[in-house]
């Protein structure tokens, strides 16, 4: 019995190692995928309609929202989205969304999608 637990703890050790490290790329895979359905939904069809409505476009489309998502978290996508929408409408309330920290939100979003079309175009 005694062989059996000297054995055994070097398994026991190595089986944990591996459960920590599927842990750890089961919460990277979480970060990465922390964008909802509807979000990278929106973004494909708008890629689509820019790029053509084809089987093509789609899987470019597809791959381009995957990798802006693996380089930025969700909230930072959101705020840049929300930046660029409220720009848009103008009126005295886009002054404030013009200040150099929002900028830089949305040069950070528009870096990741150039880096999404580099690799998926």
């Amino acid at each position: 019995m005694r062989k059996l637990v000297r054995h055994a703890a070097p398994v026991i050790a190595a089986l944990g190692f591996c459960m920590s490290a599927a842990a750890a790329q089961e919460l990277d895979a979480d970060v990465a995928n922390d964008y909802p359905t509807f979000t990278r939904a929106d973004y494909v069809f708008g890629c689509m309609q820019v790029n053509g409505n084809t089987r093509l476009a789609l899987e470019r489309c597809a791959c381009s929202i995957d990798v802006i998502a693996s380089i930025l978290p969700f909230e930072t996508y959101s705020q840049a989205e929300t930046i660029m929408s409220i720009r848009q409408r103008g009126g005295e309330s886009v002054a404030q969304f013009n200040r150099p920290e929002a900028q830089a939100i949305i040069t950070l979003l528009k870096q990741a999608q150039i880096e999404g079309e580099l690799r998926c175009f």
